[in-house]
């Protein structure tokens, strides 16, 4: 006898609610891949070549036939190396066992957002700030709230006192994407004081710690004893050591919040490979020759594009203080997603400021992880592009 079951019609599926939120809250842009001779100043990625070392650790992990489940928290070498490197910037012990190795920094921050944002928490944000975070929250249920920048770009401590209160989380990067800024001892120490005797925790995502051209030592969030306790540690190896493609990151923290973390990751992406976990050990162990010679690197390439930027009509240049973003101000009446689109027709890929927050509009970010001559010719067609669309 024929079937009478009718299909269900496939217009009348529909995703999640979280694909809504997150798509109603998203200021992230795909821009077309680049092709010709497009100059990309776009790109939050190191034009350089993974060292070699990192890259033979791996080959010769996959020859000896590393190739198998890794622990869900990750090699326990790895850790270990990681907790000695931790502890020395903590000032405090670290314990391996509240490392966990994660996909990348990204899978990192989503681990540590969704195990701690129910539907209807507060968490705010710098604005602007990495749009990675509003996605995630969104995709929690959380309510994201965006706290207004300084005129220098940093932290507006008298806004951001009056927006903690009750916070669930305060979520930001240092040194910042996309503004360059560097948060000092100090206001970091005034955030400590916001937050004393309250149940708000920190996530600090410090992918670009060491890109910091300030002259000062760096001051990570957990080095401060009104701070580490609260916090969540979140790092790649992708930006210091030129691994993006690799896809590995840790967190440190709290052992209940790393716990929680890890239930999500492991639901969500099982352990990291064992081949990427003995390459970015061998990272760990030798690389900071080469991180340092990097980092020099793209303080040139810095100081030349805040040179060549500094020609360019109509522009107020911001004073990055590490990564390698500039985040320029335009004094074109246009939003800057349509500046970015006509500047692409002009040869040049930026990002629109508008991506990172609402007050970002009227930005650019540029980065200066490209070569002197992109750099230099990139600039030179956003001057173009800038002139015609006056």
């Amino acid at each position: 006898m024929p079937s009478t079951v009718t299909a269900t019609p496939l217009s009348s599926l529909a995703p999640a609610a979280a694909v809504a939120r997150i798509a109603a809250a998203s200021r992230r842009t795909q821009q077309p891949q680049s092709s010709g001779d497009l100059v990309s100043l776009a790109m939050g990625e190191p034009d350089f070549d993974t060292p070699e070392q990192v890259t033979e650790a791996a080959l010769a992990a996959l020859r000896s036939g590393r190739t198998h489940y890794s622990p869900l928290l990750g090699e326990p070498a790895l850790r270990e190396a990681l907790a000695d490197k931790l502890a020395g910037i903590a000032g405090a012990p670290v314990s391996p066992a509240d490392i966990l190795i994660t996909q990348g920094g990204t899978a990192g921050l989503a681990a540590s957002i969704l195990s701690l944002v129910d539907p209807g928490d507060r968490v705010v944000v710098p604005d602007p700030t990495y749009s990675l975070y509003a996605d995630l929250v969104s995709m929690a249920g959380g309510v994201v709230v965006p706290v207004p920048l300084a005129a220098d770009l940093h932290w507006d401590l008298d806004l951001l006192a009056d927006a903690l209160a009750g916070a669930k989380l305060f979520v930001f990067c240092n040194p910042s994407n996309p503004t360059g800024i560097v948060h000092s001892r100090a206001e970091l120490e005034t955030l400590a004081d916001l937050l004393d005797g309250t149940p708000t925790i920190v996530v600090s995502d410090e992918a670009y710690a060491d890109l910091d051209f300030t002259g000062r030592p760096f001051t990570s969030t957990i080095s401060l004893d009104g701070l580490r306790d609260r916090t969540v540690y979140c790092q790649t190896f992708s930006k210091s050591y030129a691994m993006t493609g690799w896809r590995v990151g840790y967190l440190w923290g709290p052992t209940p919040l790393i716990q929680a973390a890890a239930r999500i990751h492991n639901t969500f992406n099982g352990s990291v490979n064992t081949v990427v976990q003995d390459a970015a050990l061998v990272a760990v162990q030798t690389c900071d020759a080469d991180i340092a010679r990097m980092r020099t690197e793209y303080e040139r390439r810095g100081d030349l594009m805040r040179t060549e930027l500094a020609k360019v009509p109509g522009l107020t240049l911001s004073a990055p203080e590490g990564a390698f973003y500039q985040f320029p101000r335009y004094d074109i009446d246009l939003p800057s997603v349509d500046v970015v689109a006509a500047l692409r027709t002009h040869g040049v890929a930026v990002r629109p400021g508008s991506e990172f927050g609402a007050r970002g509009e009227g930005h650019l970010r540029l980065s200066y992880a490209a070569d002197a001559e992109s750099i230099t010719e990139g600039v030179r067609r956003l001057a173009r592009g800038l002139s015609a669309l006056r």
